[in-house]
């Protein structure tokens, strides 16, 4: 058995792959111990794992302005000690990083004190913590086609975004009637990713009488800081049958939203990403603008590439819903959208990074060969 530390607080999109990791390293002898921030969203997504051992580190993430990088610091330099010791306290085989600012503490510790480092990127353009910390780690997990300057291509593993166990496909009648939702009626969820995304929110509150006259249910996920649990009433199809729409702040059944809908509006999250191809749900998705580097488009435009959707950017949120409707009523579009995504979650990422790490901790170590595809 060996112990591995996972950091994979901060957002949906770092800790929901820390949790895939977790089950696929416990159900193989190891031990875990995760490693959050202190945000809402981390506490409120780990509510449903008890088996597992989370610990809260200290850590603010980077910015330029005066106040929030003086933050920044002191709250890293904290981390950082707090890592330090319980590298020392607990002594583990190795340590895995999702990236974001939970990330550089423990990985600078681990790499002082021995311990085999792996971090992984699942965004199309990776973050400033994988692009600062790639150096001192073992091995670097990046999308496929993905290069990362500074970092030794014989660290490189190409190996897509672990998802949670419970993230599957599931009958679409029994996910609607799951979520209260008529079996009979068409689904459209929208999703801003962990954090939110107001404007989404209130492009869903405005279209919903649209929405609604055409027979189009809605279910909006609007984030833990974006307002509480809402159900407007009185919407009516253009025959006068009612309709539903759901808006809560956090849902936690996430494999029966994504199965009980027909088209997903989202944010581009590469946590999103990974589970709409899992439940192989089509998306029309709306890039942050401004995520960091831009990453969320890149993601975007890549998902439209390989066919599992459409992009439309924000600027052009007043005509996104034409978009909706001509993609949600034309059947045959969502069939090739639907067999794409089945295509595109074909490799077994979990299995994959779990061998890696197998063979990275072993004593035998030294120059492992391993079955995820490498740089070189």
């Amino acid at each position: 058995m060996s112990r591995f530390l996972i950091s994979c607080g901060g957002t949906g999109g770092h800790l929901s792959p820390g949790i895939s990791l977790a089950e696929g390293l416990v159900a193989r002898g190891h031990a875990v111990t995760l490693l959050i921030s202190q945000k809402k969203v981390d506490a409120r997504q780990i509510e449903k794992y008890p088996h597992f051992e989370f610990l809260r580190v200290p850590g603010t993430g980077f910015a330029w302005s005066p106040l929030r990088l003086v933050r920044c610091l002191v709250t890293q330099t904290r981390g950082f000690f707090f890592c330090r010791k319980l590298v020392r306290e607990r002594k583990p085989d190795g340590i895995v990083g999702f990236g974001g600012f939970t990330s550089a503490g423990v990985a600078l510790a681990g790499w002082l004190h021995g311990v085999p480092v792996a971090l992984h990127e699942s965004n199309r353009v990776p973050g400033l913590a994988i692009r600062v910390l790639g150096r001192l780690a073992r091995r670097v997990y990046l999308p496929a086609g993905i290069r990362l300057p500074g970092v030794h291509a014989g660290a490189v593993r190409y190996g897509g975004m672990p998802v949670r166990r419970e993230i599957s496909r599931l009958p679409q009648a029994a996910a609607r009637a799951a979520l209260g939702l008529d079996p009979n009626q068409k689904v459209l969820a929208v999703l801003g990713g962990s954090q939110g995304a107001g404007s989404l929110n209130d492009w869903a509150r405005g279209q919903l009488p649209l929405f609604a006259a055409e027979g189009l249910q809605v279910f909006c996920v609007t984030g833990l800081d974006k307002g509480g649990a809402t159900e407007p009433g009185g919407l009516k199809t253009k025959t006068g049958a009612p309709i539903r729409a759901v808006f809560l702040p956090f849902c936690d059944q996430m494999a029966e939203l994504l199965s009980a809908a027909d088209l997903v509006v989202s944010r581009a999250g590469a946590g999103t990403i990974a589970e709409l191809i899992r439940c192989e749900t089509p998306a029309i998705l709306v890039p942050y603008p401004q995520s960091a580097d831009d990453h969320q488009r890149a993601n975007a435009a890549f998902f439209e590439r390989q066919g599992g959707g459409l992009v439309v950017e924000q600027a052009f949120l007043p005509a996104l819903h034409a978009e909706v409707l001509d993609t949600i009523f034309n059947d045959w579009l969502l069939r090739k959208f639907r067999g794409n995504l089945q295509r595109m979650d074909r490799a077994n990422s979990l299995e994959l990074i779990l061998d890696d790490l197998d063979e990275l901790v072993a004593p035998s170590s030294a120059a492992p060969t391993t079955p995820l595809a490498s740089a070189a």
